[in-house]
């Protein structure tokens, strides 16, 4: 509605949306003859949406990537272990390689976003310690200690 100053007053109204499956940040939605008229009773324009992806607590998203900060035991990094990871499209079985060191990122090809092509999950390994805290487990980190020729430090 024009306003006698010349501006223009929107009217608010409700649409119905689909998302695209696979719609990245920034990317503009163009909803056809969803705009407001044109003047002197023309046809309606186009709306055109900007898409805006909120943060998950779980995933970070890069394009069509995602990342997932995964924990694993020390033993899972150094012997290997096959391990269940959540992806945006559920659970799956990953093989942690023997050897692995926290920060690592392993690729699950095509567990990203959708689209074409579609993205891949970068799971990131973070190697959790257990607790010194009790007797047995203090006994067992004693014991690597004096039998492990191991120094992060040494180059």
């Amino acid at each position: 509605e024009m306003k006698p100053d010349g501006s223009v007053q929107l009217e608010a109204h409700t649409v119905r949306v689909t998302i695209p499956a696979g719609v990245t940040e920034g990317q503009l939605i163009r909803l056809a003859g969803q705009g407001e008229p044109a003047a002197h009773g023309g046809a309606a324009g186009d709306l055109y949406l900007e898409v805006h992806i909120r943060a998950h607590r779980q995933f970070q998203l890069e394009a069509r990537d995602v990342t997932l900060t995964f924990p694993v035991a020390p033993w899972e990094a150094a012997l290997g272990a096959s391990v269940t990871v959540p992806t945006l499209g559920g659970a799956v079985a990953m093989h942690v390689p023997a050897g692995s060191q926290s920060g690592q990122k392993l690729r699950l090809r095509g567990r990203g976003l959708p689209g074409t092509p579609p993205g891949d999950q970068y799971v990131q390994l973070k190697v959790v310690l257990p607790p010194a805290d009790s007797p047995q487990a203090r006994a067992l980190y004693e014991e690597m200690r004096s039998k492990l020729d191991f120094d992060p430090r040494r180059t």
